[in-house]
């Protein structure tokens, strides 16, 4: 297993390795070719970016047969999904903030997050698990009042592109089983989330091949599987939200009203 992450240091930015709390800096391109420089970096003395930075996000929906049963909704026979505005994206340990035109409930959901490493098209579940370059930590967060709010249009596009609703990170762990791993989720100190990753009705090598039946996945973009039972809504006016995936970390983030 290797754990790859992206910082900021001295006014510069940069990416590398992580053992124990020691960073190798590398160069080049994290999927292809990374070579270490043979400087190091303490892991305190640097602020985190997030690992990647995605051409597009894919998010799905009703991934999990528990929360389909709970919710009593059929479970798809085909992945469903949405595009997640790469704007979204924010950084472990980032602040965010409910925008000024928006005053209903937003809402965390944790999940796994798939981080492809090479370019992938009509992949067969082969090469999609071959094409897996690692895993993350995702929050999904979504501006839940505003998805159905037109009843002619769900605005899942909308709801969840909000900029900063797509925090991952802390870092992408490279050789990781998410068959044996769970899914916390903790807000302002309590559990809300604790589900096992292996109740996904598609797992990650099966997502990946039939999503590049369709459209072609490349190096760095984010797949969020999805998210199981446990999702509410993050009510005081300063919120500290974190998901956490043993074998990979605990991604924690401020959400302000």
């Amino acid at each position: 297993m290797t754990t790859w992450l992206r910082f900021a240091a001295d006014g510069k930015t940069g990416f590398g390795t992580l053992d124990g709390e020691t960073i190798a800096v590398h160069e080049g391109s994290m999927f292809n070719g990374a070579t270490p420089t043979g400087f190091t970096l303490k892991l305190a003395d640097v602020t985190l970016d997030a690992p990647c930075a995605p051409t597009k996000i894919i998010a799905l929906w009703n991934n999990f047969h528990e929360l389909a049963a709970k919710l009593n909704v059929a479970e798809p026979a085909e992945p469903l999904y949405l595009l997640k505005a790469t704007t979204s994206v924010a950084a472990p340990g980032a602040i965010v903030r409910k925008p000024a035109s928006y005053q209903g409930k937003t809402v965390y959901e944790g999940e796994l997050g798939i981080v492809v490493g090479r370019t992938l098209a009509h992949a067969s579940e082969d090469a999609a698990a071959a094409g897996i370059f690692g895993y993350t930590v995702v929050n999904d967060i979504t501006a839940a009042d505003i998805l159905n709010r037109d009843p002619t249009f769900p605005q899942w596009a909308r709801a969840k592109g909000v900029d900063g609703y797509g925090p991952f990170g802390p870092w992408i762990v490279t050789g990781f089983d998410p068959a044996a791993a769970r899914v916390r989720t903790i807000l302002n100190g309590q559990e809300r989330q604790n589900y096992p990753l292996a109740d996904m009705i598609f797992p990650p090598a099966r997502l990946v091949a039939l999503l590049s039946q369709e459209m072609t996945l490349n190096p760095g973009d984010l797949i969020a599987c999805g998210t199981s039972v446990g999702v509410g809504a993050m009510k005081e006016p300063t919120n500290t939200i974190a998901v956490e995936i043993d074998g990979i970390g605990r991604l924690t983030n401020t959400f302000v009203q």
